[in-house]
């Protein structure tokens, strides 16, 4: 099965809100996607087998690649896809010229930050108090990068 990846439009947003909702305690909203998509962030999708598995939003520093957000639909995760998809993104931002990536995750995402770990990203700091927390409170968020 091959995963394709191509530039997110708005008619995509109804099954990027679902994955997003489905895989987020503090979901990204339609008015966050459609700022992301006017910025002219780097909105991508990804299909396998004519369907939306994932979607991936990343912004552009001027050294900088910042992984905003990233999901892939419940029903497929732990099977690799999101590995690969955030390996397409490293060697795009590489190929615009940027030097690092840089993303926030939550202190409590223990799959993400494992993702993100041997994928080569390290800790480079902490933000107290960046994420809100179900019921009430705030949740730390580790930053990691990864240079090339």
């Amino acid at each position: 099965m091959n995963l394709t990846l191509r530039d997110m439009n708005n008619a995509d947003l109804d099954s990027v809100l679902l994955i997003e909702q489905q895989v987020h305690a503090h979901p990204w909203t339609r008015g966050n996607f459609n700022d992301a998509l006017a910025s002219r962030y780097v909105c991508k999708v990804s299909e396998l087998e004519g369907s939306i598995i994932g979607y991936v939003v990343l912004m552009q520093g001027v050294d900088d690649a910042e992984l905003l957000n990233i999901g892939i639909a419940a029903a497929h995760q732990r099977q690799g896809w999101g590995g690969k998809l955030l390996q397409v993104m490293l060697a795009f931002a590489r190929q615009l010229g940027r030097q690092r990536m840089v993303l926030e995750v939550r202190i409590s995402n223990v799959a993400a930050i494992a993702l993100y770990r041997s994928m080569g990203f390290v800790k480079i700091g902490l933000r107290r108090d960046y994420y809100p927390v179900e019921n009430s409170g705030r949740e730390d968020a580790i930053l990691m990068g990864k240079k090339w």
